[in-house]
């Protein structure tokens, strides 16, 4: 339902560095060794002071592989003397001498690794991968060194207790750095210091595994099309996308299902081979749990009981006692409120759904009930029945370049922006494409960089991450944000053609570009997306909006042979079936944030010797799944939560659904979906305001009140619009 979001680079470098060894000085190099080091450090483009690049844009045409490990090792040992500058002032710690300090530090190894995970993500290699290894338990165990530092928790705890007589922007900072302290484990007695710097450590190394284990298992499996019979009822466009994949794996003549989502999708609504759909649908579904090298069930179990001990070390009863603590929601019981008010309508809409398919594949003389592999199959089928829609009439008029130039369009009619491409910008792989992005007044707003094909080295889902973040301390920074996404690959000359769905991930990532972009913030730990996950989705979410509208859709949804706009009878078609199956992506989301709640709220007791599998099974027999609906993402195969920036808070797309149904509605209410008052306060409150609020206060600061939860359900169609 809603694609993968990652964190801007500095809650990205926290997922990963959670957690450093107590570095001691090296013993004085002699001459020699000092020259050969400068020398290094020379040739290091990761180690230069400024990029003498256009708009001081990473110079990936500089960088290689072998430039990570030393801006790692010189940025952790930089890091480290900045803050033993600020442990040994003499002064009292006040705002500028510790917490302005902070916000200085640590900015080389930011970059360095600002650049480098983009590349583990979306350009990785057997070299990148191994430094992930290498360097992931290092950068936990330097973040630990930091956050667990008692003489420097001391200087925060004293600036936090005087923050009352700080301008709001400071004290804001000040509340924010002392919470991260407290939750990485400050308060802890030394024992609990080492024992939660050791289990971060541990973290790390986990998750990377569990991320490359995926990414191996994905890349392991591709179902080879060559006959006639098993190309059957698969549309031009995805024959032609699957010919360029096999092109591209030196099987020329033949076509190629891949493992990622916008390959395997549509080969599993539209391919009437059964027996394919359900070898390619058992592939996808046990992606990391294979029992092979790269199973990753044991990593699950592993993750689940240190999260459960860690937590317990800092006072809570469990993990996700301790996730939602630090967010809107606020405990697990406001969270699972949220989704079983979802999920008893859902569940049963989608009962209802189920024997919609089961009638016509019976009409149609199947000789087999509907299994999970046959559900999309027969859907596209329903749809097509009951709205005259089919995939097949809309694709043509969604070519990925006009919808690009339409997210454009909305980014400047709501918010005044310009978007001007750039060339001669360095890029880590030919495919991607960059921007120049100015306000109206014509001031310089950042850099948008756009990467939207799939590959192989790349992980599956779509992002938006940075490579430089906003803020105005010493002279400032611009954003440089990036958009990734997955779609298949066109024949070389030939337009991009993508579904609907492709459509809206487009404009939800987007959304948290403009985050980035439109960030206007002194601090750079308040700046951009770094606030909490179950806000984080509302400013991506929201912008998924403008997909659905005629006016976008008259403008930038021009057919590929004709270029004429899509028709209205169309366009009414394509709105009315936007509630079709509903019931069914409801549920498959709902399914795995349950089952990562669950996970999450075992107590260390209850996650010791943890069957992934069983438990798996049980939870979502304890809802009441119905066996024809997996979940969205399977555990093994759950990048958000065990790889990623959402352990106990994948509900979180479903919290900020609230907001962002809620949110557009105002403009709807107002009778101009671009209505220049809303849209300023929507970006004073949320896109350009950072963490400078809790994000409640920003919400009502935008909308006016509180949001209401009706405006979901009514655009999931499981409410009456009454």
């Amino acid at each position: 339902m809603k694609p993968l979001f990652r964190a801007g680079i500095a809650g990205a470098c926290l997922a990963l560095a959670a957690g450093c060894s107590g570095d001691r000085a090296a013993p004085a190099a002699n001459e020699p060794e000092r020259a050969a080091a400068a020398d290094a450090v020379a040739a290091n483009p990761l180690l230069a002071a400024t990029w003498d690049t256009p708009y001081g844009a990473v110079p990936f045409d500089r960088i290689a592989t072998e430039h990570f490990g030393p801006a790692f090792d010189e940025g952790m040992r930089a890091h480290l003397a900045e803050i033993a500058a600020i442990t040994a002032n003499p002064e009292p710690a006040s705002f500028d001498n510790t917490i302005l300090a902070l916000e200085r530090s640590g900015r080389l190894l930011e970059r360095a690794f600002a650049v480098f995970g983009n590349l583990a993500s979306a350009n990785s290699t057997d070299a990148i991968r191994a430094l992930q290894r290498e360097y992931s338990p290092k950068l936990a165990a330097h973040q630990s060194a930091i956050r667990l530092d008692p003489a420097l928790f001391a200087r925060v705890e004293a600036v936090h207790a005087a923050r009352a007589t700080l301008p709001a922007d400071r004290a804001r900072v000040v509340e924010r750095t002392y919470v991260q302290f407290v939750r990485a484990g400050a308060r802890l007695d030394e024992a609990g210091r080492q024992r939660v710097a050791a289990i971060d450590q541990r973290l790390a190394e986990l998750s990377t595994r569990f991320s490359q284990n995926l990414l191996a298992d994905t890349e392991a499996f591709t179902l080879v099309l060559s006959t006639e019979e098993e190309l059957a009822g698969l549309p031009e466009s995805l024959r032609q996308s699957a010919a360029e994949t096999a092109r591209q794996r030196g099987l020329e003549g033949q076509y190629v299902i891949t493992l990622q989502r916008p390959s395997v999708e549509p080969f599993l609504t539209y391919s009437s081979n059964r027996a394919l759909r359900e070898k390619a649908w058992r592939a996808w579904i046990l992606r990391g749990d294979n029992g092979n090298e790269f199973d990753n069930k044991a990593l699950i179990a592993e993750i689940v009981a240190l999260r459960a001990e860690r937590s317990r070390l800092l006072g809570y009863d469990t993990f996700a006692d301790f996730m939602l603590d630090d967010s809107m929601a606020g405990t697990p019981a406001a969270a699972i409120d949220l989704m079983r008010r979802v999920w008893e309508p859902a569940l049963a809409r989608a009962k209802e759904e189920r024997a919609a398919l089961t009638a016509l594949a019976k009409a149609e003389g199947a000789g087999h009930p509907i299994e999970a592999w046959d559900w999309r199959y027969y859907a596209e089928k329903v749809r097509k029945r009951e709205f005259d829609l089919a995939e097949g009439d809309i694709k043509p008029y969604l070519q990925l370049e006009r919808l690009i130039e339409g997210m454009f369009h909305v980014g400047n009619r709501l918010f005044g922006l310009s978007f001007h491409e750039l060339s001669g910008i360095p890029v880590p792989h030919p495919s991607i494409r960059v921007w120049e992005v100015k306000n109206a007044d014509g001031g310089l707003v950042g850099l948008f960089y756009g990467d939207w094909f799939a590959r192989q080295g790349k992980q599956g889902g779509a992002w938006m991450s940075s490579f430089q973040r906003q803020h105005k301390l010493d002279g400032g920074a611009l954003p440089h944000v990036i958009n990734v996404m997955n779609i298949s690959q066109p024949p070389a000359g030939q337009p991009a053609l993508i579904s609907f769905d492709d459509a809206i991930t487009l404009f939800h990532e987007f959304g948290h570009g403009l985050h980035g972009l439109l960030s206007d913030q002194t601090y750079p730990s308040i700046s951009g997306t770094a606030v909490s996950r179950d806000f984080v989705e509302f400013p991506a979410q929201f912008m998924e909006h403008y997909m659905t509208q005629p006016y976008v859709l008259k403008r930038f949804a021009l057919h590929v042979e004709t270029g004429e706009p899509m028709p209205d009878a169309l366009i009414e078609r394509l709105l009315a079936s936007r509630t079709f199956n509903q019931g069914f992506a409801t549920v498959e989301f709902l399914a795995s944030a349950f089952v990562d709640m669950a996970f999450h709220q075992l107590s260390p007791e209850e996650a010791a010797n943890l069957d992934v599998a069983a438990f798996e099974r049980d939870t979502l027999a304890s809802i009441g799944l119905i066996d024809e609906i997996v979940m969205r993402h399977r555990s093994p195969h759950f990048s958000h939560v065990f790889a990623g920036g959402y352990p106990a808070a994948y509900y979180s797309y479903m919290w900020s659904e609230v907001l962002d149904a809620d949110g557009f509605a105002a403009f709807l209410e107002a009778g101009d979906i671009f209505d220049p008052t809303l849209a300023a306060r929507l970006r004073a409150n949320v896109y350009a305001a950072g963490n400078s609020r809790p994000p409640m206060e920003a919400y009502v600061a935008f909308r006016g009140r509180e949001p209401d939860v009706r405006a979901l359900l009514v655009n999931r169609g499981l409410a009456d619009d009454s």
